[in-house]
Formats: structure tokens, C-alpha cells, sequence
């Protein structure tokens, strides 16, 4: 007696997903670069040599050597100790801009395209305000007038990043309303947050993921600017952009302290834009 293995819609999607990543060599490289980051960032007091803050001066601005691999800052703290657990406050800035980012946009751009009207107007109008100041200086002005901090500055980036979102999101959603699928749905009673939630909103979320994996190597580099201008965590907790910042006062005698963080955010940045990449290649129709 055989048994019948039965596959619903949703797995076979999902292996044809997979099976589209594997064969796309830029977003398998994406993939592994950053799950290494995020790998790094859970396991830094595993990987760490040495404690990130220990000073050491009579060991300062050492070049990379069999004992500090990166060499050492100008505290004498070992760099490639702090580029390990810069990871962690760069992933969570990240993973905290995302939290607030994205749900703000979806929100404002689906209720100003599925309603229309006066709210369109209102919200569409804050979003053409909020877009009007250019991000990275609004971001810096909002960490300035609240305070520095890791919080701080996620919440200065994601209140500047929305409005690209939402203006997506409310094209995409004008263009769902014409549809024969959504007026099917209506005709067998599913109205209201039903409809906008439960069939607006996914159909809206995939070119929203594509847009937020292709973001996110520029939020590394808000982040970093933030770090660079003393905006971002305090010291001494190790943060790659104010790391940079560290190495330029030194940059041609000790290259090293700057271009070790330097190429951390290079590499994660890349990592992100090759999974941005793949993504699309899933989850836009028109990439067959």
C-alpha cells in the first residue's frame, strides 16, 4: 500500500523559491555573507580574542601580527576583537530600523491607496514633506535634538526611510484596486480590514521585501555615519563607523585601524545587495 505525499501551493512555492536562489550565485553568496554576519554578531564572546575594551598602551597602534591578526587601535585595544562585536549593534540598529520602518510605510501607503479621497491627501502630503528634507541630514538632526544612542538612531532612520515605502505601497494598492481579484472577494462578503489586511497587504509585501533588502546596505551606512560623527553608540562600545573615525586620525602611518572596520561595512553592505538581488529574482513574476 503507497501512500500519496500530498504538497499544498505554499511549499511548492517555497521550493521553487529555494530553487531559484541556488541557481543564482550572487544571492547564495549574499545569503552566506550575511548569515555570517548575524553568526558573528550571536557568537562575539566565542569569537572574540581578546575583551574589545582592554587597553593596552604599550601595545598601541601594533600592526597586524600573529597575536593581534588586525592589529591595534590607538588605545592598544585589538581591532579585530571590536570588529566582532561591532557586529552586534550594527545588526541590532538594523534589525530595529526594519521593525519600524517598513510597517509604518505599508500602513500609511495602503490606507491612502485602498480608501483615496481626503485621506490620500493627507497622508500622501505628509509623506511628500517627510521626503522633501534629504534623509541622512534629517536623521543626523533628529539623533542631534534626542540625544546619541543606538536607540536614538534607529529611531531617527526609520522615521526618514517610510516614505519610500508608502508611496510604493500606495501604487501598488490603486493598481489592486482594479482588479477582478479583489472585487471577487468583496462580492463573497470579505470587506473591510478583512480584505485590507488579509488580501492587500500580502499582495503589497513582496516588492516591500525586495525594497527593504536593497535599503538595508544603505541603513549600514547611515549607521556608520552616525558612528563616524560620535551620533551613534557611546563609547567605548565598539561600533565599526566610529571605529573608522578612530583610524583617520592615523590613516597614513596605522592604514589598518580604519580599513579593517572600513572593509566590514564594505563586505556586509555587499552581502546585503547580493541578497536583495536574489529576492527579486523570487518574488518579482517579471524575473522568470
Amino acid at each position: 500500500m503507497t501512500t500519496a505525499i500530498v504538497t499544498t501551493p505554499e511549499q511548492s512555492g517555497l521550493r521553487l523559491g529555494l530553487r531559484k536562489l541556488g541557481r543564482s550565485p550572487s544571492a547564495c553568496l549574499g545569503v552566506a555573507g550575511v548569515t555570517l554576519v548575524i553568526l558573528i554578531a550571536i557568537l562575539a564572546p566565542v569569537l572574540s580574542p581578546f575583551d574589545p575594551n582592554l587597553q593596552d598602551t604599550a601595545n598601541r597602534l601594533a600592526p597586524p601580527g600573529p597575536v593581534h591578526w588586525l592589529g591595534t587601535d590607538g588605545f592598544g585595544r585589538d581591532i579585530l576583537s571590536r570588529i566582532v562585536w561591532g557586529a552586534r549593534p550594527t545588526m541590532l540598529l538594523l534589525l530595529s530600523v526594519v521593525l519600524l520602518m517598513a510597517p509604518i510605510g505599508l500602513l500609511v501607503g495602503v490606507l491612502a491607496g485602498y480608501f483615496g479621497g481626503l485621506i490620500q491627501r493627507i497622508l500622501m502630503r505628509l509623506t511628500d514633506i517627510t521626503m522633501s528634507f534629504p534623509r541622512l541630514v534629517l536623521a543626523f538632526a533628529f539623533v542631534a535634538i534626542i540625544g546619541p544612542g543606538l536607540l536614538n538612531g534607529a529611531l531617527a532612520l526609520a522615521l526618514t526611510s517610510w516614505p519610500a515605502y508608502a508611496r510604493q505601497a500606495r501604487i501598488e494598492t490603486m493598481a489592486l484596486r482594479q482588479k477582478d481579484y479583489l472585487a471577487a472577494a468583496e462580492m463573497v462578503g470579505i470587506r473591510g480590514n478583512r480584505l485590507l489586511w488579509g488580501h492587500v497587504l500580502p499582495m503589497v509585501l513582496p516588492s516591500a521585501i525586495v525594497r527593504l533588502a536593497l535599503d538595508m546596505s544603505g541603513i549600514i551606512l547611515a549607521a556608520a555615519g552616525l558612528g563616524f560623527l560620535g551620533l551613534g553608540v557611546r563609547p567605548p562600545t565598539a561600533e565599526w563607523g566610529s571605529m573608522v573615525a578612530e583610524g583617520t586620525q592615523v590613516i597614513f602611518d596605522q592604514w589598518w585601524i580604519a580599513a579593517a572596520p572600513g572593509g566590514a561595512i564594505f563586505l556586509t553592505s555587499l552581502s546585503f545587495n547580493l541578497l536583495a538581488d536574489g529576492l527579486r529574482d523570487i518574488l518579482d513574476p517579471r524575473h522568470d
